[in-house]
């Protein structure tokens, strides 16, 4: 797994080679544009509409439009010499307690793994974040963008150990954040505060939730939309007639909540006395649950290629 950033992350006068690992990334279907009439791949080009010439890259500057229709022009060397010295460095700005971080806050995922060299230092910084339920907040510059982000120990809960290599996975993990003003906050957002809930209600409310609780294990999810896409492609590939997925059944609206609540209680199927989900720092489950049937076994002979979603 190629790194992403590589540079120095400091605390005090305390200095440590580290890397930057993309943490996840999305998958998907992807699709080519082709001509109705003949099925040829389309090319997307860019033209010029005063002159309608193809323009190719090499021929192409940087513009910033401060007002319509009128650009300033941004050189190469002038977008590399307003990097900020986080370019190639980190320094923890401050710490706070992980509970006052929401998780809105979060944009990307990355492993923050240590060179060599830097071990020691990464243990110990690892060690007091753990010990004292802090975070660390920092900034560093990559892809034409300073990112302010997050740090904070993990033992990555739901993600199982390597086979005969380290068992428990603990490190640090670096979360890229949202800025103050980036964030959008929906208008009516708490427009239940004000509202009064019976304790009948909330104690069915209470029981029916806590039958759904097990521990976290996201190996039993998977995306279906993708599964039904795949399985389309495969047998329009093959010449056969697709299998319409499975519809949901229309539910209508439910206007007695107690109702629904009791209604709900009595449909819910049985399940085993589960002792409680795993924290976000605790150890993830054994896989006790049905081994996932393989990604090979899942997917069609012919898969389709898929797009990587940043």
């Amino acid at each position: 797994m190629a790194g992403v950033w590589s540079g120095y992350l400091t605390f005090g006068l305390v200095t440590m080679p580290v890397r930057l690992f993309s943490g996840a990334r999305g998958e998907r279907v992807s699709f080519h544009m082709l001509h109705d009439a003949d099925h040829v791949r389309l090319k997307q080009q860019m033209v010029c509409p005063a002159d309608g010439q193809v323009v190719s890259r090499n021929q192409t500057v940087r513009g910033y439009e401060f007002a319509k229709g009128e650009y300033v022009i941004i050189g190469e060397e002038e977008l590399r010499q307003a990097a900020p010295q986080t370019q190639k460095q980190m320094s923890i700005l401050s710490l706070c307690r992980a509970e006052e971080v929401d998780p809105l806050w979060f944009e990307s995922s990355y492993y923050l793994v240590p060179e060599p060299a830097g071990r020691k230092a990464y243990a110990l910084l690892r060690q007091a974040l753990e010990e004292n339920g802090w975070v660390a907040l920092a900034q560093l510059s990559m892809h034409q963008r300073e990112y302010l982000s997050l740090l904070r120990p993990s033992h990555l809960a739901g993600v199982p150990a390597d086979e005969g290599g380290d068992k428990e996975r603990t490190g640090l993990l670096l979360h890229t954040l949202y800025y103050d003003d980036e964030l959008r906050v929906a208008g009516n957002f708490g427009a239940t505060a004000g509202v009064q809930t019976a304790e009948a209600e909330l104690r069915l409310a209470r029981q029916l939730l806590e039958g759904m609780l097990q521990p976290f294990n996201p190996k039993q999810f998977e995306d279906r939309y993708r599964k039904n896409l795949e399985a389309l492609v495969e047998a329009k590939v093959e010449g056969r007639t697709p299998a319409k997925p499975e519809q949901a059944a229309p539910r209508a609206p439910v206007v007695d909540l107690m109702e629904a609540l009791k209604r709900s209680l009595a449909e819910a199927p049985e399940r085993e006395a589960k002792p409680g989900a795993h924290a976000i720092h605790g150890a993830h489950p054994a896989a006790a649950e049905k081994k996932p049937t393989s990604r090979a076994a899942r997917k069609p002979a012919a898969r389709p290629r898929r797009s990587k979603a940043a």
